[in-house]
């Protein structure tokens, strides 16, 4: 079997904005490739790996752990026992910064705090001033329910991680679930309704980076 890499989103098609894209890796197979001069955030949605960076040793990846991988910086993935599932999103070369450079940094959602804003929580994986200056990731927690309609001054991608809702946005309304890719851009005013019974999980990430909690709410 060979990787697989999908396409979810492009947020300027032929141009330079955030791409996210899914990658499968089956076992034993190896992805070696420079990061993109923007840099690239990279998330483990199912399975486990090992991440290569330069000289130094190969270094664990699992589920839940996130990548940071600076502009230019080589690496090379390899699949464990079974099927290694990642979320990529590729950042505008604009976002790339000087202070970003040298090798890959790894981080753990088990050892991300908690933050709550409203009734929703979420651990911010890497972003200014923790690891990442160019742009923002995190896991967000939405019990069930709908909060009210708001806005951000940042570009985001949105993967829905686990659960079922519905995105409001605009005069329509988009059911979403998991593998529902979303992208908001700067100003869309939009909530996500959780219309289950369990947590609905998404994993953001948005540019320039800052606080997650930060959001204009609709007059």
């Amino acid at each position: 079997m060979d990787v697989v890499v999908r396409t979810l989103v492009d947020t300027a098609p032929g141009g330079d904005g955030l791409v996210r894209r899914r990658v499968e890796m089956p076992p034993g197979s190896a992805v070696e490739a420079a990061a993109g001069p923007g840099g690239e955030l990279w998330y483990v949605i199912d399975g486990a790996g090992l991440l290569t960076s330069g000289d130094g040793p190969a270094a664990p990846i699992v589920r839940d752990a996130a990548l940071w991988l600076p502009p230019g910086a080589r690496y090379r993935l390899t699949a464990a026992a079974g099927m290694l599932t990642m979320d990529s999103v590729t950042l505008p070369a604009a976002t790339g910064l000087l202070d970003d450079t040298g090798g890959p940094r790894l981080a753990r959602l088990a050892d991300c705090a908690v933050e709550v804003t409203g009734d929703r929580r979420f651990r911010v994986l890497f972003g200014p001033g923790n690891g990442c200056e160019a742009a923002t990731q995190f896991v967000g927690e939405i019990p069930p329910g709908r909060a009210p309609l708001h806005s951000h001054t940042y570009d985001e991608v949105v993967l829905v991680l686990d659960g079922e809702g519905v995105l409001h946005a605009g005069p329509v309304e988009h059911p979403i679930a998991a593998g529902t890719c979303i992208h908001l851009p700067p100003g869309q005013q939009h909530c996500l309704e959780n219309t289950g019974q369990s947590t609905l999980r998404v994993l953001g990430v948005f540019h320039p980076g800052g606080s997650p909690a930060a959001k204009r709410t609709a007059s």
